[in-house]
Formats: C-alpha cells, sequence, structure tokens
C-alpha cells in the first residue's frame, strides 16, 4: 500500500460512510489485503461509490441497501450479495426489506437470479442471528 499521496476530502468522507455501511471490521480488512497494485481502484471506489453516491442525501442508507442487493442480485454478484446483507445491520434495511427487493428481482431480472440471491440471503441471515447468539 502507498502513502505517498494523501487523500482527499471525498476519500476521508467516503472511507467514514464505508466504515459506516460495512463496519470497521470489514474495512480494515480489506485495507490490510490493499497492495501497490489495487490501491487505485480502491481509491476510486471509495470516493465514488462511498463519497458520492453513498453519501449522497437523497436517499437513506436503507433505500440505498435495498437498490444494492437488488442490483447485485440482478447482476449475479453473489459476494457481494452476503456483503450487503450482513451491512443490513449498519444500514436500517429489514429482512422483510430485502425479501421485497428479491421479488423486484424476480420480476425484472428473472427468477433464477432472484432464487440464488435468495439461498445467498437466506444463507446470511442465518449466519448473522447465529453469530448474535
Amino acid at each position: 500500500m502507498s502513502d505517498a499521496a494523501p487523500k482527499s476530502a471525498r476519500h476521508a468522507e467516503g472511507m467514514a460512510v464505508r466504515r459506516s455501511v460495512l463496519g470497521d471490521a470489514h474495512v480494515d480488512r480489506a485495507e490490510a489485503a490493499k497492495t501497490a497494485f489495487d490501491e487505485p481502484f480502491q481509491d476510486f471506489i471509495t470516493e465514488g461509490a462511498w463519497g458520492t453516491v453513498w453519501k449522497s442525501d437523497g436517499l437513506t442508507k436503507r433505500e440505498r441497501s435495498m437498490i444494492t442487493l437488488a442490483l447485485l442480485a440482478a447482476l449475479g454478484h453473489w459476494d457481494e450479495v452476503a456483503m450487503h446483507v450482513r451491512a443490513t445491520k449498519n444500514t436500517g434495511a429489514t429482512p422483510k426489506d430485502i425479501q421485497e427487493a428479491m421479488m423486484h428481482v424476480a420480476v425484472y431480472a428473472g427468477v433464477p437470479a432472484a432464487n440464488h440471491a435468495l439461498k445467498i440471503v437466506k444463507q446470511t441471515l442465518a449466519e448473522m442471528e447465529a453469530a448474535e447468539g
């Protein structure tokens, strides 16, 4: 990881939002795994996704969470689906919200995508419940 160039204010804002959604442990792991090779990409998503889109006050974190889950499911990004299901503990999206988002996926992106996403959602929610005790 390179510390040569100072990060922008948008990067700092993005990192704060990223931590508030994904949690410190996840972000700390991602930061520890960052290399000089992927640092420009990581900076790009921190500033663009987290510092611009997620930071905007046009939608709530709950609403963004539901949209994000629907898009990830529709596009078949299964690891990201699980990660964003875990993030719902910080965004306020409920299991019912996720269920509704997956119904939209089924109608607008196809039943197979929603079906596979629901399998991941159920497994992830069960893991979260088990971890809480």
